[in-house]
């Protein structure tokens, strides 16, 4: 995994425990497949060899935020807080809140996968 040397300044000040959270998260795409994380100006994105697979938005006091950009919208499913379609696009963000290590369960490793092969344009 390639880090950008920014996503250390989202980091600087954070709980033990949400930085558990990022590094498990992390630690867990990387099962799936080559990733890099590289800061934007609000955000922290994850990508593979081809797009943006996924965006930790919020760094809570004991919590990560991610939304993974389907071009599918997926409402049954128990992971998600929020599935809602970016206006005029085929794009549906999908809002994932980690509280704890345990919140990485088999279904959300589901949506990991497909996040990371859904196929490009």
């Amino acid at each position: 995994m390639q880090e950008d040397k920014d996503v250390a300044a989202f980091l600087a000040g954070k709980s033990q425990h949400t930085l558990m959270l990022f590094e498990h998260f992390v630690a867990q795409f990387k099962t799936i497949g080559n990733i890099r994380v590289e800061a934007t100006k609000t955000m922290i994105g994850i990508s593979n060899d081809h797009k943006r697979i996924a965006w930790v938005t919020q760094l809570g006091k004991n919590f990560i935020h991610v939304v993974f950009p389907f071009k599918t919208e997926y409402p049954d499913n128990l992971c998600f807080q929020k599935v809602g379609q970016v206006p005029g696009q085929q794009q549906f963000n999908h809002h994932f809140r980690m509280l704890q290590a345990d919140d990485m369960n088999e279904e959300v490793l589901r949506f990991m996968r497909l996040a990371y092969n859904e196929e490009q344009e």
